[in-house]
Parts: structure tokens; C-alpha cells; sequence
């Protein structure tokens, strides 16, 4: 019986952990492929600070940036400046979630 009760608890608490809120969702860049610039799009559920750092496809971190968020549709403005032309790996993390899509440069 007492194992009965142990492992139901330890059921619901794990589910509880696995069950948390999206804190960021909705990731986009357009356009893409872009030569100049491009927009990222993002929905945050809260009014925080995310990170948003761009790589190349050898994992060298070739810009980062803290962004302050609204709740809501979010909207960054990213240039290329002096990046070659190629892919990039592009994430926004809170300290929640990560979420990475890929970027091009034409």
C-alpha cells in the first residue's frame, strides 16, 4: 500500500514538471533568406528579458543580444552587417525554453 501512495505521488509530481507554461513560442524570421536584414517574430507569455544570439553552422557565437520583451507578439530587427553570406542557427532562450530555427543569408 505505502508503495501504492509513493508512486502516485511521484506520478503527479513529475507530470506537474512536464507540464509547464510555453514562455516563448511562435519563432520566425522573414524573410528568409534575407540579404540586408530581416524581422524576428516571437510570442512571449510574460514581460521578460530573453537572449538572442545567432551562429554559424560551426557553433561560433557571431552575435548576441539582450532583448526585453512585452507580453505578446514580439517583433526584432536583425542586420547582417559584416556576416558572409551562408547559414546561421538563430535562438531565442529564456530560462525556460530555447527554441533555435535556421537563417540564411544571401
Amino acid at each position: 500500500m505505502i508503495k501504492k501512495i509513493l508512486f502516485i505521488l511521484f506520478l503527479s509530481s513529475t507530470s506537474l514538471g512536464f507540464s509547464q507554461e510555453k514562455s516563448i513560442d511562435n519563432l520566425s524570421a522573414a524573410p528568409n533568406p534575407f540579404t540586408n536584414s530581416t524581422k524576428i517574430c516571437f510570442t512571449s507569455t510574460s514581460n521578460t528579458t530573453l537572449f538572442f544570439t545567432v551562429k554559424n553552422v560551426l557553433g561560433k557565437t557571431v552575435f548576441k543580444q539582450n532583448i526585453d520583451t512585452k507580453l505578446g507578439k514580439n517583433t526584432l530587427a536583425f542586420y547582417k552587417n559584416d556576416l558572409p553570406k551562408g547559414m546561421y542557427i538563430y535562438s531565442i532562450q529564456d530560462k525556460y525554453k530555447m527554441i533555435s530555427k535556421r537563417l540564411v543569408i544571401r
